[in-house]
């Protein structure tokens, strides 16, 4: 018998014949550890996966009517997500918007027409290229209806001070159950991303601020879309409102009644003290951290209509608005002698005329004025209290 030169093929061979689960002597296959016989793994084979198609509604629902000019679209897809909504005004063109940022819906870039048609498209895509598209036709209301008044205290191309609120005022107040929609509709981005929240102060009240105070040099964009919006008691928002802002150089003040001064900080640096004379004990001012509000180099104080015969009228120069109830920063020649030795006033800060020019020529609106050691605390909401809490006090009360 003669020997194999190369035994190795052979068992090269026989080793391919076991893991293919066949014989090399034309025998019947047989499983092999692998799991498979040759003549099953075409029958065996799995086919290609063949994903669904994206799940999508969207809202309003066809044919609708009467609905409110603030009316959005909404999305709810599953398996993929929206790649293209079209919203068309009958006989005319394309609306252009947006989608928000939680992908719950499509916005128009401005409120639509009263008393018009309009017909969506809205398109959803899957991870393997799959798109359904869904479409509706509904019909705006005819008119305006009861108004809310709505004001944006932020004008666009402002510069404003580091501790400047995003505040909207409503009159009349808007009820509890209309304020979770109020607030769906407002958008603050800030360039650098600084994190921030809104919070209702009082029902004619609600404020945007971030953690600590704006970093100088931010850039603002504010949208409050509330024209034809549903705010509660059948009346609607007035206006919508957009500003682009930037927060200007830090200038902060602090108040002792105390020592009955006035320090005046640029980017934490003491550039100024002076005298003041702060409310007597029976017109206290107010301790907290506030923000200015209004800046005037001339206005008149009239109490007459709150005070009656006790009530006087004067015009003053130089002044900065602190709250609603009155209380200024304001030249006050009158007090001079009294000022840094005691309080005369009827709430407001008292300076002599030539630091009240100063304050105005430095101050922004939006800079930040806190009082320490008076008889009475801020009352929240009485201007712009934001600051008067810490963060974590603002959320507990934030809109969520």
């Amino acid at each position: 018998m003669t020997r194999n030169p190369r035994p190795w093929i052979a068992g090269a061979a026989l080793l391919a014949a076991g893991v293919l689960g066949i014989t090399l002597s034309g025998g019947a296959p047989h499983t092999s550890r692998l799991g498979g016989a040759m003549g099953d793994l075409g029958s065996q084979a799995r086919p290609e996966h063949v994903s669904e198609p994206p799940a999508l509604t969207i809202t309003p629902a066809a044919n609708a009517k009467n609905l409110p000019i603030s009316t959005e679209i909404g999305t709810n897809v599953s398996r993929g997500k929206i790649t293209s909504v079209v919203l068309r005004e009958q006989g005319g063109g394309p609306v252009a918007g947006a989608m928000r940022p939680d992908g719950t819906g499509w916005l128009p870039s401005t409120p639509l027409k009263y008393g018009k048609t309009y017909t969506a498209a809205v398109t959803a895509t899957g991870p393997d290229g799959q798109t359904i598209t869904r479409g509706t036709t509904f019909t705006t209301r005819k008119s305006a209806g009861g108004q809310v008044d709505t004001t944006l205290y932020m004008r666009d191309g402002g510069v404003y001070g580091v501790a400047m609120p995003v505040a909207i005022q409503f009159d009349p107040e808007i009820p509890p159950s209309a304020r979770a929609a109020v607030q769906r509709r407002l958008f603050v981005t800030s360039t650098p991303a600084q994190p921030g929240a809104w919070r209702w102060f009082t029902g004619r009240q609600i404020i945007y601020r971030p953690a600590n105070y704006w970093k100088p040099g931010t850039k603002l964009t504010v949208r409050a879309a509330l024209k034809g919006v549903p705010l509660g008691n059948g009346k609607f928002g007035d206006e919508d409102h957009f500003a682009r802002a930037t927060i200007g150089s830090d200038f902060q003040m602090q108040v002792d009644n105390r020592t009955k001064t006035l320090s005046a900080y640029a980017n934490g640096r003491l550039l100024k003290r002076m005298p003041v004379s702060l409310g007597k004990p029976s017109t206290p001012s107010s301790s907290g951290t506030m923000v200015v509000m209004t800046r005037e180099d001339s206005t008149v104080f009239d109490t007459f209509a709150e005070l009656g015969a006790a009530g006087y009228r004067v015009t003053v120069q130089w002044a900065e608005r602190l709250t609603w109830g009155g209380e200024f920063i304001h030249s006050a020649p009158w007090s001079v002698w009294d000022q840094g030795h005691r309080n005369v006033s009827h709430g407001c800060i008292n300076v002599s005329p030539s630091n009240a020019k100063w304050i105005y020529d430095h101050v922004k609106i939006g800079d930040p004025v806190t009082v320490r050691g008076t008889e009475h605390k801020l009352d929240p909401g009485n201007g712009w209290t934001a600051w008067n809490m810490s963060w974590t006090e603002f959320l507990r009360g934030a809109v969520r």
